[in-house]
């Protein structure tokens, strides 16, 4: 038998990334995972993430160029500098339960396979259905191993609110995914 501890916060949001990170490094610590996926929109929370985890591989994962109005990208230069420089890899591409789901939402106004998926996760909150999307996204892209535990951290609109230990799969095998552990999400 395994016990854990979850950490449950009263909002989401934000304002719990800094809990976050202090909670998922250690746990990071104790069960030595190496490999640390972050949810980051501009950069912000992947700097922190960045400094927290200075010894470990951390990975920023952000919205694919255009995700916001066309051919814009969200992170400033100045951002994807100081990340670069201080060890991280940032992973833009486009997002792993929409591709042409959005599109054909889109156009025809009706929705398809991967939206009944993410609704069904965002049950857990909308972290949740983040930290499983980034994790197929970092292994398709190669910046996370499938045979390795990792720490998976995201969150409600900007910041972090949630981390959870997982084993990455790739897109393909999407149910082979096995979120291993919650250490910390929003309680509604």
């Amino acid at each position: 038998m395994i016990e854990g501890k979850i950490v449950y916060f009263p909002r989401e949001g934000a304002a719990n990334t800094d809990h976050v990170l202090r909670i998922a490094r250690a746990r990071a610590d104790e069960l030595g995972i190496n490999t640390i996926l972050v949810a980051s929109t501009e950069g912000t929370t992947a700097l922190k993430a960045a400094e927290v985890f200075r010894d470990k591989k951390v990975v920023a994962i952000s919205h694919h160029v255009g995700y916001r109005e066309p051919n814009a990208f969200e992170w400033s230069t100045d951002n994807m500098k100081r990340f670069h420089e201080m060890g991280g890899d940032l992973l833009t591409t486009s997002h792993a339960f929409f591709g042409l789901s959005r599109a054909v939402k889109q156009k025809w106004n009706t929705y398809v396979f991967e939206e009944m998926v993410t609704n069904t996760l965002r049950l857990f909150g909308e972290g949740m259905k983040v930290v499983c999307e980034i994790a197929m996204m970092a292994a398709d892209a190669g910046f996370a191993r499938t045979d390795e535990d990792v720490i998976c951290i995201a969150g409600t609109g900007r910041g972090a609110d949630t981390a959870v230990v997982l084993r990455p799969v790739n897109l393909c095998n999407f149910f082979d995914l096995r979120i291993k552990e919650i250490l910390c999400k929003p309680h509604f």
